[in-house]
């Protein structure tokens, strides 16, 4: 499968959280959102306002960083929210359950790179940096293989 990109410039801390919500609104069970960059790109800030879009009274989401997993539940079913920076191998990815939930939950992975081979292809990968000279804008890069993410992501942008 060839894989399809979009990019998206989001010019302030809002415009990440307008359209973490957005992207929320389109997600169902099965379906896994990657999310790269580096420290400090908008990960975190990111999948915390998708989260609480997706919640009927919105709670506290703290990054997983050093629990590893956060499991929400949602009006759309369980959301994990997974930190993999300190993780260096496979079996522990598995040790958490997360392979199982690439089916039956909402999934966001940071640090998706530790996936490895484990990393659902149907996934949509999200890709953060930070603009040199707009302390607030991220550059966003959306890529995939599924299509049922270029009808999504064609709404979206």
């Amino acid at each position: 499968m060839t894989a399809t990109a979009l990019k998206l410039t989001l010019n302030s801390p809002q415009a990440t959280a307008h359209f973490a919500s957005s992207l929320g609104a389109v997600l169902s069970p099965g379906d896994c959102v990657l999310l790269g960059g580096a420290i400090g790109s908008g990960k975190t800030h990111f999948a915390r306002h998708l989260i609480q879009s997706l919640m009927a009274i919105p709670e506290d989401v703290p990054s997983p960083t050093f629990t590893l997993v956060q499991v929400y539940d949602t009006e759309k079913g369980e959301v994990w929210h997974s930190d993999l920076y300190r993780l260096t191998a496979l079996d522990e990815i598995e040790e958490l359950g997360l392979t199982e939930a690439f089916e039956t939950a909402i999934c966001l992975v940071e640090w998706p790179d530790r996936l490895g081979p484990l990393a659902p292809e149907n996934a949509l990968m999200l890709d953060f940096a930070t603009d040199p000279d707009q302390e607030e804008t991220r550059h966003l890069t959306a890529t995939w293989t599924d299509p049922k993410w270029s009808k999504s992501l064609e709404t979206l942008a």
